[in-house]
Order: structure tokens, then sequence, then C-alpha cells
């Protein structure tokens, strides 16, 4: 992302956010609400120190010359293995220049018009899911809702107005229960028994997400639940001061679960190397967040259209010097150890 875009998003972020050169959480440490990590931001910060830790074997003598970066997910075909996360409620955590329904209308038209497709999401401003799933259904819910842990008849009802919006598939970010936003604003939201999960996969018409898992043991419960995918996240460091980064514990829980449920990271993602390192170690695709919003705060459709291009160039690139002819060939034969 260039200069002027990141000046321009600065501006309209209206102090929430510092638009770094590296989105790295120091600078925001400690502010949530707002952009940053809870506590002492290393939760945040680690998500991304530890994806910069990786490192690649380089690979010239082969013959993957033009890769392929598609990939089928959830039964929809996407340029490249990649969603922008469920970031909401610009009033709360962004500044509140920017209404809810530009921002996400910029983010939801610029991946649909990029080959890859939109997350949104819940908050404690209940309008804010609502104006998501507006904007959506006029995209004939070309995306996906993530819906925070509320009780489960809470829960039940989003989902039946995210089903009747057209979304191709529901998740519930059950590391919200940690949130401090909904704390402040008085909603209920909790940790789900294996039980609780199951009525709520029972109740979906499409396939049902679990994100915010960091243990293999909980990517087990999520399988035995009988959920479609899981989301390793940290849920960006806001939740949990101290964790270590996704990326660090991706590779147990890939061992564990990797064909039994599809498996999706997000976490201090920010290049198209990045997604690679992912791909590498156990996913099957990865979301990225901030800097979606920077993108859309930047320059609209067109600032969003210009990223997912540039994760696209970088990630085919890095296909190339790492000797991968598609998706499917990336492991962790790329991970220099």
């Amino acid at each position: 992302m260039d200069e002027k875009i990141r000046k321009i998003a600065r501006e309209r972020y209206n102090g929430s956010c510092k638009v770094c050169r590296v989105c790295n959480g120091i600078a925001c440490a400690g502010e949530v609400p707002g952009i940053g990590g809870k506590g002492t931001g290393e939760a945040f910060i680690r998500n991304v120190q530890a994806l910069n830790e990786i490192k690649l074997n380089m690979r010239v003598i082969h013959n993957a010359k033009n890769p392929d970066t598609s990939v089928e997910l959830f039964g929809k075909k996407m340029k490249l293995p990649l969603f922008a996360a469920p970031i909401t409620s610009t009033k709360l955590n962004m500044g509140g220049l920017v209404s809810e329904e530009e921002y996400i209308t910029s983010v939801i038209e610029g991946c649909l018009n990029s080959g890859i497709f939109p997350m949104v999401g819940d908050t404690a401003l209940d309008e804010c899911l609502l104006t998501n799933l507006q904007i959506l259904k006029k995209h004939e819910g070309k995306g996906i809702v993530f819906i925070k842990p509320r009780k489960n008849p809470i829960i039940i009802e989003k989902m039946k107005k995210s089903q009747d919006a057209g979304v191709y598939a529901i998740g519930v970010d059950i590391d919200g229960a940690g949130l401090l936003t909904m704390a402040l604003h008085g909603k209920d939201v909790e940790p789900k028994t294996i039980k609780e999960l199951k009525e709520l996969k029972e109740f979906s018409k499409v396939p049902f997400i679990l994100k915010g898992i960091m243990t293999p043991e909980d990517a087990e419960f999520a399988v035995e639940a009988g959920l479609d995918a899981i989301v390793v996240s940290n849920h960006g460091g806001r939740v949990l001061d101290q964790t270590p980064g996704s990326c660090e514990v991706l590779p147990k829980i890939s061992k564990k679960v990797k064909g039994k449920i599809k498996i999706l990271v997000d976490g201090g993602i920010r290049s198209g190397v990045d997604i690679l390192k992912c791909l590498a170690l156990g996913a099957d695709g990865v979301l990225i967040g901030r800097p979606f919003v920077t993108a859309a705060f930047g320059n609209g459709i067109k600032g969003v259209e210009e990223y997912v291009e540039l994760l696209y160039n970088e990630l085919k690139s890095a296909m190339i010097l790492t000797g991968c002819n598609s998706i499917e060939d990336i492991n962790e034969k790329v991970i220099y150890k």
C-alpha cells in the first residue's frame, strides 16, 4: 500500500489507528476499544513477529513457471485462498468518521471484484450486523458472516437473518467471549460446550465455521461437534494478552485435524509471502483483517482491489521461487528448518 493511501486512511481513522508502514501492533498496544491489541499488546505483536521468524527455502530448478493460485473453499472458486476478515463497527473501533455502510460496501465489492470473498461480522452494536447483511444481500449473499458467542437462542436468531440474506457460510467467533467492547455494552458472550456447538451446527443450512481455535484439543472438539471449518486465531490479539502467535500453534493443530475439517488462519498476515507460509504450515486458507480496513479507508473499492492484486502477485511470485505449481503443492518443504 502506497503512502498516499495510508495518509488518507490515517486521516479517516480519526486517531484510532496510526497506519504504520508495517501493521505490527507496537504503536497501538493496549488500544482496545480501538484497533490495537489487548493489555501489553503482545498477542497482536507476536502474530506478526512469529510469521517474520519463519524463513523459506528458495528453489529455482523446477517447472513452476506459471503457478495456479486458485482454490475452491466451501463450494466457491477463489482467485487465491484469501478472505477479508470480519472486522466490524467503524463507530466503536475505527474513529467514527467513516460510516459502516461505506466501509463494508468497499470491502464487499472490492473483494468480489477481485475474485475472493468477504467475511462480515457481529459486534456490540446490533445495527452493524444488520447493515452488513443488507449490503451482502444486495450482492446475492456472496460472503460469510460471523456472529459473536452470545446465548444460543440469540445466535440462532442472527443465523436466521444471515441465512435470509443468502450468505454461503456462517460462523461464530468463539474467542469473542473475551471481547472488552461486548462487556462495555452489557452484551453477554460466553464459551460454548460441544453440545451447544452441535445445536448451532444442526440449525445451520450452510457450512458452519468456528473462529478462535488456538489448541489441538479445541480443534478436535470442533471436529467432534461436526463443524465444517475452524479459524486458528487469537482474535488479532484483542481478547487475551500473552498468547502465542496463531502461526506458532497452526502446525500442531493441522497435524491433529487436517483432512477432518477445513483449517483457516488469521493473525499478522500482511503479504503474499505470509499467505504462502501459512499454507505451508497446514492452513487451507487465510484471513487478513486490519489492512483491508486501511485499503478501504484509503481508496474505497479500488483500494481493496489494489490490495488483493498486490497479495495475488506476491503469492504467485513466492510460489515460483519455492517451486509450487498449485496451492496443493505448498507444504512444509518450502519452510527452512
